[in-house]
């Protein structure tokens, strides 16, 4: 799977182009904001873009969502349906965090666990992983051994849990037993800052490591 980073928002949200190398068709993964920049890159890539993938529903991470979708014309899938309470309340989230208006929308599609989205001759699974919020999906690509984990790790460091409906319990439980078992080598993109690999938190992310 090719992938492109684009950093978004006064948050500096990875949003992610994961494009089929075969085909070109493409995914906006988590288009936070900026929607300009991500059409830009999209044309840089030569991607086709086919599909946005949410993974969850915090407004720095499906912002430009419902522009990107109309402009394009594409199906907005995911998060897990957990999450919708987040997406109807992005007027609110709006207003919080200092963003122009947002109007609330839900996407054509919720994302169960062990879902998969079909990207051109790649497959995606979905796994859900909730904690920093009830509704948050991770996405595996088997084949190349990369995963978009959105909010739920990072690399030193883990998603918040203070939000409402989320639960520290239930996120380290979900990198615990959903994310590491995946394995060591796995790759993975966060929703902010750099990538990391599984290996490396699962030994020295302080707050997930062995006997953390």
């Amino acid at each position: 799977m090719d992938y492109r980073i684009i950093p978004v928002t006064p948050f500096q949200q990875n949003c992610t182009l994961l494009r089929c190398p075969d085909t070109g068709a493409t995914a906006i993964v988590d288009p936070g904001g900026e929607p300009e920049r991500l059409t830009a890159a999209l044309a840089a890539m030569h991607a086709e873009p086919v599909l946005i993938l949410l993974t969850h529903g915090h407004l720095d991470h499906v912002g430009a969502a419902p522009a990107l979708a109309k402009q394009l014309g594409l199906p907005i899938v995911g998060p897990h349906a957990d999450d919708a309470f987040w997406l109807d309340a992005l007027p609110q989230q709006a207003q919080m965090f200092g963003f122009p208006p947002h109007q609330a929308f839900r996407p054509e599609r919720w994302l169960a666990d062990d879902a998969v989205v079909t990207l051109g001759h790649r497959q995606l699974r979905v796994l859900h992983c909730p904690g920093h919020t009830p509704g948050h999906i991770v996405l595996f690509d088997a084949e190349t051994r990369l995963a978009q984990v959105g909010d739920v790790l990072f690399a030193g460091g883990i998603g918040r849990s203070d939000f409402p409906r989320g639960n520290q319990a239930d996120l380290l439980r979900s990198i615990r037993e959903r994310l590491f078992p995946l394995g060591d080598d796995v790759r993975f993109i966060p929703g902010h800052g750099p990538m990391s690999t599984f290996g490396e938190e699962r030994r020295h992310n302080p707050f997930v490591a062995a006997g953390a």
